[in-house]
């Protein structure tokens, strides 16, 4: 696997180089009443940096799977023949009995399957790679005939389960054009119909209910209307429209959350962040306002009572009761601060979900906390299946591999990399929304001419980005530029050297409007302020220090006897450096952000007087 995988990573940065597109632009989410929609895939290429870095290894890696081995437990269960090696950790198929020999061997089976099949089918979207083409159309070819309903008997997780196989087959059929992926979805869901349970069930509700362990309660029923709702629109039937509706946990999630009441407390974090995506395909496909209001609520109460000075949240994969103090108690607690790349995938769903439906730009302000300070300082998945799953902020933290392999964080981490190019740029009838600052190229058609933006970038750590316009000739647009709501005073944006008149509003898109020409260019320089935030209102002086939207750690030897006027006084090693100075009368102490912190021990929030 190794020598393929190099050699596939090769492949795919000569083609990324070419900016290989797909024949049509394809959106990842329902059209909708959304004023803001997403470019395709293929429309925004990631230029050099960490975050083409990272897509390039994922890319590589779940392309260098083996495909008999990802099969293995759906043929076993079929009972044909099932070659290949087994994966072991959660994602074989093994008797309830032998997780007391083997604990977690079998957990979940092929739980994680569907998202592998997802990540490679957007892989294929943003590069053109054809051997990934070919790969995902084999691998629905033989999933096919391998699934069967003997597959979900004694299965902890069905509707999570089949949720995943569900947007696995429906990419394929988007971006990879596999044949017959339609069909076989029909398939799954014919094979799992009756071991799903009558409606969208919270898990006190599953507990209530009959049940072989304790485990068999986790499953998640609530999460499936999102990709129900595509499943309909990408042509799938109506019959998933019926599931997704059946499936709306109305009565004890979206209604109150509607009404204003906070209902996330004790409840599973990263599942019921990724279930508020299916309240937006509930406003997008049935126009419903309360699903929107309820999803807005819900992340407004995630990031106001929940979240970390990194963004991430969820301690042990749970909300904590607000005024509790739980939170700041974590950090003695647990190292399971944030479940990463499964929030992050969450997180990135729903605040492009919310920007589209909004153009409210602080839930890019909110997206781009979880990018630098979560996923992006995420280790990569090691070959054996080992991956990163928690983020840790305890008091003596460290970067670490969770023990168990092929986990639920394997699954996602390959889709949410896939999805960085969609989540820097959105676009309108009117014109372009930038909403990362990350080197990339987009490119789009407007009026007969040929656009491209091109930025170029060391943000955050240098606090500015320079966007240069392509166009074959003269097209009159606006150019919509996030400001963060933390960006001070001296914050400016220019057009080919000429600072605007206009004043610019922190926690707003600033609009451009002009006929731009090829050659023009737009320059913005942060006034990046450094803050502390305590990690809650029970906790006030355990703060963490933020400069712009990145969350600073520190590492090594820490003097005694901290004072808030030492860290705000925080300076960084040279410009464009992630390294930081602290220093006190005790002497001085080394901060970074999370993607520069390799295997050292760190700390998040310090105890300051």
């Amino acid at each position: 696997m190794k020598s393929s995988r190099r050699e596939f990573l090769k492949t795919t940065a000569a083609l990324a180089a070419a900016s290989l597109l797909p024949p049509r632009e394809i959106r990842a989410d329902g059209a909708g009443p959304a004023p803001l929609q997403q470019f395709g895939y293929g429309n925004v290429e990631l230029l050099e940096g960490p975050m083409r870095q990272q897509f390039q290894t994922n890319h590589a890696f779940y392309a260098a799977l083996d495909e008999d081995a990802l099969l293995k437990p759906f043929r076993q269960r079929a009972g044909v023949p099932a070659p290949g090696e087994d994966m072991g950790g959660w994602y074989s198929w093994a008797p309830l009995s032998d997780l007391d020999a083997r604990p977690n061997n079998g957990f979940a089976p092929c739980h994680s399957f569907g998202q592998y099949l997802s990540g490679l089918s957007r892989d294929y979207a943003a590069t053109g790679n054809k051997a990934t083409q070919e790969k995902v159309h084999r691998i629905v070819r033989n999933f096919a005939p391998s699934i069967s309903e003997h597959f979900w008997i004694d299965n902890r997780f069905p509707a999570y389960t089949y949720d995943k196989i569900s947007i696995g087959l429906l990419d394929a059929h988007q971006f990879a054009a596999a044949p017959d992926a339609l069909k076989a979805l029909d398939k799954t869901l014919d094979s799992v119909s009756a071991h799903l349970p009558p409606r969208g069930l919270s898990r006190a509700e599953q507990y209530a209910r009959p049940h072989k362990d304790e485990s068999f309660c986790w499953d998640e029923p609530y999460t499936l209307p999102e990709n129900a709702f595509i499943a309909f629109q990408r042509g799938a039937g109506d019959r998933y429209k019926d599931l997704a509706v059946r499936f709306l946990a109305d009565d004890w999630y979206w209604d109150p959350l509607a009404n204003g009441q906070n209902v996330l407390p004790n409840k599973h974090a990263y599942s019921h962040v990724n279930a508020m995506s299916s309240a937006m395909q509930a406003y997008l496909v049935l126009g419903s306002e309360k699903h929107l209001r309820a999803a807005k609520n819900g992340f407004d109460f995630l990031r106001t009572t929940q979240s970390f000075a990194t963004g991430g949240w969820g301690p042990d994969e749970n909300f904590r009761e607000p005024g509790s103090g739980e939170i700041g108690e974590s950090l003695t607690k647990t190292h399971s601060s944030f479940e990463t790349p499964c929030g992050s995938y969450a997180h990135f769903k729903i605040t492009r979900y919310l920007t589209r439906a909004t153009r409210d730009s602080r839930y890019g302000d909110s997206m781009e906390r979880v990018l630098y300070n979560c996923i992006l300082g995420a280790r990569p998945i090691k070959e054996d299946g080992h991956g990163f799953y928690y983020s840790d902020y305890n008091n003596d933290g460290s970067k670490f591999y969770h023990p168990y392999k092929w986990h639920c964080c394997t699954g996602t981490f390959s889709q949410v990399t896939a999805d960085y190019g969609i989540s820097s740029y959105f676009h309108d009838g009117d014109g372009i929304y930038v909403n990362l600052f990350v080197p990339s190229r987009v490119k789009w058609s407007r009026g007969g001419a040929a656009i491209a933006l091109t930025q170029k970038t060391n943000y955050p750590h240098t606090p500015a980005t320079q966007i240069a316009i392509e166009t074959d000739k003269p097209a009159a647009f606006p150019v919509y530029v996030r400001i963060p709501a933390w960006a001070g005073p001296k914050t400016t944006v220019a057009v080919n050297g000429k600072r605007i008149a206009d004043a610019i509003e922190p926690g707003k898109f600033a609009s451009l409007k002009r006929t731009w020409k090829n050659g023009d260019r737009i320059e913005i320089e942060f006034d990046m302020p450094t803050t502390l935030e305590a990690v809650d209102p029970q906790h006030p002086n355990l703060l963490a220090p933020v400069h712009g939207p990145i969350a600073l750690f520190s590492v090594g030897a820490l003097p005694a006897n901290l004072r808030k006027r030492d860290l705000l006084a925080i300076t960084q090693a040279a410009a464009g450096s992630t390294d930081w100075q602290a220093k006190t009368d005790a002497g001085a102490f080394k901060l970074r952000p999370f993607t520069a912190i390799g295997d050292d021990h760190y700390r998040l929030y310090l105890n300051l007087s």
